[in-house]
């Protein structure tokens, strides 16, 4: 499929690369670019040659500045704005149930709605420069779409702060805080993402699927019903011949060659 507000491509190595790019509007998040970006993350999942996906942006200091203002105060129905939501909630299920592991690339600043997509994604590696928040308040607004997703990555406190402040945090205090795995230098910003997307990639697909959807759904479990449902899920993958192949290929020290059963 054809892309309008972002490029898609896919590297030998298995690694998907999604790059938001819409520089004019520093990769607001409208309604074709958030129906193109699912689309592009259901093409990653339906791809068996894709077993990593990076997200990133073409704009030099912008990953995308959030949610589309214009939409907010547009005269139309509100039953119209409820269902223009859905992207949202739909987007971030999609990542979480993807089956892949997914890394945002975040080149540069990372603001309102696009918070939620970045913290969405499995990892991020954040580029010096870069920085993070929530500025609805700001304008009015607030972000309810995001914020499970900051209170289930981000302490209490600083969540709080973020939310009702609308202050942005830079990239170093965002990963003391817990929003971002890594800082890496703008000169090494390239490589850094390619050695983790890379080392992903190289994983068990089938291995990686039964691990990516145990983080996912065990998160809101009680503790012994995750238990018994992490259980269930670690005899599926004794049950595989990856990780019999695995095992072997450790003890005779040579790398894995992994059929995804």
């Amino acid at each position: 499929m054809s892309y309008e507000t972002l490029r898609w491509e896919v590297a030998q190595t298995g690694v998907a690369t999604i790059t938001l790019d819409q520089p004019e509007t520093r990769n607001a998040l409208s309604d074709q670019l958030l129906g193109e970006l699912i689309a592009a993350f259901e093409a990653a999942r339906a791809d068996d040659a894709v077993r990593c996906v990076v997200l990133t942006s073409s704009h030099d200091k912008v990953f995308s500045s959030g949610a589309n203002l214009a939409g907010f105060a547009a005269e139309v129905p509100l039953v119209h704005k409820h269902f223009g939501t859905e992207a949202f909630p739909r987007l971030f299920r999609l990542i979480g149930e993807l089956g892949k592991p997914t890394l945002c690339a975040a080149n540069g600043h990372v603001l309102a709605g696009a918070l939620g997509i970045a913290l969405a994604c499995d990892l991020i590696v954040a580029r010096e420069g870069a920085e993070f928040g929530t500025p609805e308040i700001s304008v009015g607004a607030f972000p309810f779409m995001i914020m499970a997703l900051i209170y289930r990555n981000v302490p209490r406190k600083k969540t709080n702060e973020l939310l009702l402040l609308g202050e942005r945090v830079t990239a170093a205090d965002a990963e003391r805080i817990g929003i971002v795995n890594k800082v890496v230098a703008a000169d090494e910003f390239d490589g850094a993402v390619r050695g983790w997307a890379e080392r992903l990639a190289s994983r068990s697909p089938a291995i990686m699927r039964l691990g990516k959807d145990a983080m996912f759904r065990q998160q809101d479990m009680a503790f012994l019903d995750a238990l018994d449902y992490l259980r269930t899920n670690l005899s599926l993958a004794l049950s595989t011949d990856d990780i019999v192949e695995g095992v072997k290929a450790f003890f005779e020290k040579r790398e894995p060659q992994w059929t995804g059963r």
